[in-house]
């Protein structure tokens, strides 16, 4: 479907999408310099229409809501780790995690056996991102993404790329540009990939000639496996190891950042103690997962840890996943 057609087909749909919210810009964006600079951008780059575009980006809205929501707090607190484990590694999620696996468990071992990431750890990544497919989101994610690319600078050429994508996306797919809702980031569908992400790691994994991560379960399952997969899961390996520290000369491993760099040799003169069986030359990081009004839990993030952060940049994140994961293959 041409993009004009998808634009069209629009219209009767937002007739009925209530009424819009109202412009706080100076400028509508498709009288912005630098929206129409984009446009011819992606014209010559991507072969798109300048009058189609143009005629997209004058639907386009701009949601202050979305810029208040990504905007960082002006004091940012110490996050808690009891705190944000317990948004996410609850009775709920884990039984509804349980019954995931169920549904979708000849998906998952295909998944698990092509890609060697364990079934527990894609469902939970799932439960995390959606609750299995519940809540994807509700904004619209041409103006989520054009609100971010255009109204926050500090990572507009980010949103820019990602807008980028997503009219590629929308191209390749014949998708109404209108239809699709996400995150207020611009994330899609049951496993919130942001739109390079499906172009590059989503697949057809149910077998009807369509990569549809926002209807088919199979095809989220199969999408996040390659998704690690090709940021360098590693087959049959751990993920992270509880420790425990003495002294403060552990600090520097923390402020090393989370890409396992460290060889599990030298832990033990940074007053970093671990049990386990692993190699003394294998490579890992030093997690911090700190609570107000609660002991410090420390972990050893290994490889397959950092992989998960690469779908959520941030060690709460991976170590919530690999929580609930093992809670669900508890349940099963």
């Amino acid at each position: 479907m041409k993009l004009l057609a998808a634009l069209a087909l629009a219209a009767g749909v937002l007739a009925f999408s209530g009424p819009a919210v109202p412009q706080t810009a100076s400028k509508p964006y498709a009288k912005r310099d630098d929206v129409q600079a984009f446009i011819r951008q992606m014209a010559e780059q991507h072969a798109f229409v300048e009058s189609e575009l143009a005629f997209l980006f004058s639907r386009a809205r701009r949601e202050p809501q979305i810029l208040a929501a990504i905007a960082p707090p002006k004091t940012a607190p110490m996050r808690s780790w009891q705190t944000y484990r317990g948004r996410f590694v609850t009775e709920s999620r884990i039984a509804e995690g349980a019954e995931f696996w169920r549904r979708n468990a000849q998906a998952l071992e295909r998944a698990s056996q092509e890609h060697g990431v364990p079934a527990e750890i894609i469902v939970a990544i799932i439960g995390v991102e959606t609750v299995y497919g519940r809540q994807t989101g509700s904004w619209r994610v041409i103006d989520a993404l054009s609100t971010l690319a255009f109204d926050f600078p500090p990572r507009a050429e980010f949103f820019r790329g990602e807008l980028e994508q997503y009219l590629l996306l929308a191209r390749e797919r014949g998708v109404d540009v209108f239809s699709v809702k996400g995150s207020y980031a611009g994330a899609i569908g049951i496993p919130q990939f942001m739109p390079g992400s499906y172009r590059r790691y989503a697949v057809d994994f149910d077998g009807n000639g369509d990569a549809d991560l926002r209807g088919s379960e199979a095809d989220s399952v199969g999408s996040v496996a390659n998704f690690l997969a090709k940021h360098g899961w590693r087959r049959g390996e751990r993920i992270s190891l509880p420790a425990r520290v003495s002294g403060e000369a552990w600090r520097p491993l923390v402020a090393a950042g989370i890409e396992p760099v460290t060889p599990l040799a030298e832990m033990k003169r940074y007053g970093v103690e671990v049990r386990t069986d692993l190699a003394l030359e294998t490579q890992v990081t030093l997690v911090e997962l700190e609570s107000p009004g609660a002991p410090t839990e420390f972990r050893l993030g290994l490889r397959n840890f950092y992989v998960l952060t690469r779908y959520n940049r941030s060690a709460l994140y991976a170590s919530a996943v690999y929580d609930l994961a093992q809670e669900i293959r508890a349940k099963r």
